[in-house]
């Protein structure tokens, strides 16, 4: 064996084998798990549901009374159900508007990174923006009354992605732990295997699970889209998607320590609630956060930065064509710093608490040893 092999207990196992021993049973009993496989199962279908049936609406939504100024035409050559009406400039567009002959306008604007922007009374249509290939910038001449229909499902869309995937996940590693030290399984773990490996592995398993869903699901909207003959709304969808990724998978490693190690504090599946309640309602905050405040651009500004919430805060910006290219860079990097001191600090406490039974530990005392 090589000297970076592992021997606490009597193990001879390396550090890497350790890991992937334990990451391949949390990944095994999850698989074997006729609850989880079939709730996943529900999962997909409803979503190939929602885009397929949603995919056909837009197409069947046609007829939408739009004015468009000469400077603009070519954006919307290519968009079918469209009620065009020509008008000579934005003055004009908007008086249509205003007076509700037509549902928006779609007007050259120099000031747009895309070279033009759709003029709306207090929504633009979903069926205008379904059409055009990228999303350009919104005005609403009556913002007051009433929000932008395609920001608000893509809120939906983003937030309950995050928010089942990490509190199913993030509850199942907690139950896993506590059960383990419930039956006293651990004891015979951590005989073979190092505590940091233990809780690296289970880390890592449920990541890979976690990920997989998600890459599953982003499937299921590029094949919804195309059989739906959506391209426009494909096209406009594919970087948020790439950097949801992106961004959940480091958000669900920082959170998936976490769970664990607020778990190991406990000795009963009772008590989880105790030391997990903090976590859960940081899963929940960017869920609501994006739906009461899709629409604000200064709230999801500092949703993209804090990095509990970057992973829904920061796609939703690039959707909504809200944040500059370097900002992803930049959120992507604190996520990741705040992820190593997280893993840090979790693994601390998780082998401070794993072996102690009975009542539960204090944080202090876990963070202590």
């Amino acid at each position: 064996m090589s000297t970076t092999d592992t021997r606490r207990g009597g193990s001879t196992l390396g550090a890497g084998q350790a890991i992937w021993l334990v990451a391949e049973r949390e990944i095994g009993s999850k698989l074997r798990s006729k609850a989880f496989v079939i709730s996943t199962a529900i999962l997909f279908i409803g979503a190939l549901a929602i885009v397929i049936w949603g995919g056909f609406q837009a197409a069947n939504n046609s007829g939408t009374p739009v004015a468009v100024t000469a400077d603009a035409q070519q954006y919307v050559a290519q968009a079918e159900g469209l009620d065009v009406t020509d008008v000579a400039d934005r003055a004009a567009a908007e008086a249509l508007v205003k007076d509700g002959e037509v549902d928006a306008a779609v007007v050259g604007d120099s000031s747009s990174p895309l070279g033009f922007a759709i003029v709306a009374e207090s929504s633009a249509p979903t069926s205008l923006m379904l059409q055009l290939a990228q999303v350009p910038p919104v005005e609403l001449l009556a913002p007051e009354e009433g929000n932008a229909a395609l920001g608000y499902i893509a809120a939906i869309g983003f937030g309950i992605v995050f928010l089942l995937a990490a509190s199913l996940f993030g509850g199942t590693i907690a139950q896993s732990v506590v059960e383990e030290k419930q039956t006293r399984v651990v004891e015979l773990l951590i005989s073979a295997i190092p505590v940091r490996s233990l809780l690296a592995g289970k880390v890592i398993g449920n990541t890979v699970l976690a990920m997989g869903q998600i890459l599953i699901l982003a499937a299921i909207a590029i094949i919804g889209l195309t059989v739906t003959d959506q391209t426009a709304l494909l096209q406009g969808l594919g970087a948020p998607i790439a950097w949801f990724a992106i961004f959940f998978l480091f958000g669900f490693i920082l959170l998936a320590s976490l769970f664990a190690a607020a778990a190991s504090m406990v000795s009963r599946q009772e008590d989880i609630g105790s030391t997990t309640m903090p976590l859960t309602m940081l899963v929940m905050a960017p869920y609501f956060l994006v739906i009461f405040f899709n629409d604000n651009p200064l709230v999801l500004a500092i949703m993209s930065y804090v990095p509990f919430s970057a992973p829904v805060g920061m796609p939703m910006r690039i959707f909504l064509g809200q944040a500059q290219w370097w900002e992803p860079l930049l959120s992507i990097v604190i996520l990741m710093a705040t992820c190593v001191a997280a893993i840090l600090i979790a693994a601390r406490i998780y082998e401070n608490s794993l072996l102690r039974m009975g009542g539960r530990v204090k944080l202090s005392e876990a963070l202590a040893g």
